[in-house]
């Protein structure tokens, strides 16, 4: 899933295996966006949900896996700009996505993303509060769902 996921991503930054996802780096990296990224952070704590880097050899870059309790609820990619946080939910609970309350504009991004398997990626670009909110209904959603 790691190599599918890469593929999706057209110039993910974080490429240098001895470059670590630090603060500074990612501050320099995302720039405006870097609070949102931080409100991000905010909100896995507060939901105990464990954010951890690691170089990914397969795809060649740097990504963050989010999990809660050993289960993985979404994956991170440093993009020049912003985060991309992307949660994984089975197709055959895509109708309760997207009857979440998110933004049309949100459906329309997950309903155009290409398929992972037997999965849809819901994908949301960290830019600001609004996407930190989008991102977290879709989040709250992937916890409690099994």
């Amino acid at each position: 899933m790691i190599l599918t996921l890469m593929q999706t991503i057209n110039n993910v930054e974080l490429a240098d295996e001895e470059v670590f996802p630090s603060a500074q780096v990612l501050s320099s990296i995302l720039g405006e966006s870097y609070p949102a990224y931080l409100s991000l952070l905010t909100l896995y704590q507060q939901h105990g949900l464990l954010p951890t880097w690691r170089y990914y050899h397969d795809g060649g870059a740097w990504l963050c896996k989010v999990q809660h309790k050993g289960r993985t609820i979404a994956w991170m990619s440093a993009w020049k700009g912003f985060m991309q946080a992307t949660i994984y939910i089975p197709n055959k609970r895509l109708a309760e996505v997207l009857a979440l309350d998110i933004a049309q504009s949100t459906r329309d991004k997950i309903l155009a993303t290409k398929d992972v398997g037997k999965s849809k990626p819901c994908i949301v670009e960290i830019v600001d509060s609004d996407a930190v909110n989008e991102f977290a209904i879709l989040m709250r959603y992937k916890m409690q769902a099994r």
